[in-house]
């Protein structure tokens, strides 16, 4: 059985406010993966990045 993801919320999210995202890292023999949720809705659909692609996308928004 695998670990659960242990998530935590963006710096960039408040505790009431509508934008809340959470992320998570599992880590994975080969390339750990990246993992995104909406913190209101924990059971819904997830974002899952490779480490690349999630490095490539937090790079591009941080120029934005």
């Amino acid at each position: 059985m695998s670990p659960k993801p242990e998530w935590f919320k963006s710096s960039y999210s408040s505790n009431d406010g509508p934008d809340c995202v959470e992320v998570a890292i599992s880590p994975a023999p080969t390339s750990p993966t990246v993992h995104v949720r909406d913190s209101k809705d924990k059971d819904g659909g997830r974002l899952v990045f490779t480490d690349g692609s999630w490095a490539a996308f937090v790079q591009s928004t941080a120029r934005r």
